[in-house]
């Protein structure tokens, strides 16, 4: 990735194309977005902006950039080794969480930037300008500030969660003083006000008493994130091993507007509603929490309780790639079908969770999520040209139902321009894809020597 994207220069007039504001502004058929200096300044119809560089976008839909509220940014180079895997500890413990842990545990700081650099290059190209990178292989400060630089080039707007070590022991403290220690510099000069700073938690760990952690632990580590001011976010009810995470948190007073709690496949609605009592945000991902078997999505039940929820990648390791055309797709299939309902999710509201109230789910809501004057320009251009849409009927479902990455022709973030035409302009996707290879080969040789 290039420096260029360091400086927001972009001056630019979005021409004629549908606006989907997903704000107070609703839809623009025929509208203009004119971004400068890395803000919306104005929205509307025939805007005058003689000095702004014209981008006609006549036919086509302007959106939102895309909001991720939960991926493993770094297990990236793992792709697809998550299916019947063999670990260093054998075939019979193959799969996701073995191989994160068996593999994870060799992985350089180099091998972080890596693996995080191949995942922010595709969030650009499938329309993705805000991650949540739950960073849960941090084995010090240098694999930390590795990631950060990762996010720092992307040119991407981001919540860096810092998090343990893959196969951290349940019985010691995450490395609460180098938490510390970025904190104290934090924000850094080059985030750019684009990345802030986060605690990735591990909380009780569930009822596996291989995976516990003692009350003594998890409250101090959340207590010093919350020293810190820093939000907070926590895997909870996910796998049915864990059912009844909320009610102890609730018990202890843990929850709140500052801890995001990510799948609850397995919540009971008594812990749905005390989430929702404490206005704790949520992250689903319904593609990932199919596949690894926690069971039905329940984003239904948590939106009728009133909860904000966002919508997560969460690891390509499962899910293959970074979509979230596809996420929102099957978002919506599994909550009409278990509602037998039609509409009981529509292609609107999914599109939210999408954009704007996934942003509000990481308290970015006034920064970024809609098309509104005064917030940062985090913007969108799909076309329609490519045989999977080729007409432009209802845009929002179109983007839900039949759009994928392909169609995304233009991503601006935080008024930087990093693909233009459907190609990426930051990023050398080549090198990109070499160094994730090289970092994998060097990875594999030490786990498996």
């Amino acid at each position: 990735m290039t420096s260029s994207v360091s400086v927001s220069s972009a001056n630019l007039l979005i021409r004629g194309g549908y606006v989907l504001t997903m704000g107070p502004a609703g839809d623009i058929p025929g509208g203009d977005v004119h971004l400068r200096d890395g803000v919306i300044k104005q929205i509307g119809k025939n805007l005058d902006v003689p000095e702004a560089e014209l981008l006609d976008a006549s036919g086509k839909i302007v959106a939102p950039g895309l909001v991720d509220t939960h991926w493993h940014m770094w297990n990236t180079l793992l792709r697809g080794m998550s299916d019947g895997r063999p670990t260093l500890d054998g075939p019979d413990r193959s799969g996701y969480f073995a191989t994160c842990v068996g593999v994870g545990r060799h992985f350089l700081p180099g091998d972080i930037y890596a693996g995080t650099r191949l995942a922010a290059a595709e969030a650009i190209d499938a329309g993705i300008t805000t991650v949540h990178d739950w960073a849960h292989n941090i084995r010090g400060l240098d694999w930390a500030e590795a990631g950060l630089r990762a996010l720092r080039e992307a040119g991407l707007r981001a919540r860096f969660s810092y998090g343990y070590q893959t196969g951290h022991a349940n019985d010691q403290l995450m490395a609460l003083d180098d938490l510390a220690k970025i904190a104290s510099g934090w924000p850094s000069p080059e985030a750019d006000g684009r990345i802030h700073l986060g605690m990735a938690w591990r909380g009780t760990g569930g009822s596996n008493p291989a995976m516990r952690v003692a009350p003594g632990l998890y409250r101090a580590e959340i207590a010093a994130a919350r020293e810190l001011g820093l939000p907070v976010t926590v895997h909870a009810c996910g796998p049915a091993t864990a059912a009844g995470q909320i009610a102890t948190y609730a018990d202890e007073g843990l929850l709140g507007p500052d801890l995001q709690l990510v799948h609850l496949n397995n919540a009971s609605a008594a812990e749905i509603g005390l989430a929702a009592q404490a206005g704790t945000p949520v992250s689903v991902s319904p593609w990932t929490e199919l596949q690894i078997g926690y069971g039905q999505p329940v984003t239904g039940e948590l939106l009728a309780a009133g909860l904000p929820v966002g919508l997560s990648v969460d690891t390509t390791m499962l899910s293959g790639n970074a979509d979230m055309f596809a996420v929102m797709k099957v978002t919506q299939a599994c909550a009409n079908g278990q509602a037998r309902h039609e509409f009981a999710l529509t292609a609107r509201d999914v599109l939210r969770l999408a954009t704007i109230d996934g942003a509000r789910t990481l308290g970015l809501e006034a920064v970024t999520g809609s098309l509104t004057v005064g917030k940062r320009a985090d913007v969108i251009v799909v076309s329609v040209e490519a045989p999977n849409l080729g007409v432009l009927t209802d845009p929002a479902r179109l983007l839900v139902t039949a759009a994928g990455p392909r169609d995304v022709d233009l991503v601006v973030a935080d008024g930087r321009i990093l693909k233009r035409d459907g190609v990426l302009t930051a990023v050398d996707v080549a090198e990109v894809t070499r160094s994730a290879r090289e970092s994998l080969s060097g990875v594999l040789s030490r786990a498996f020597a």
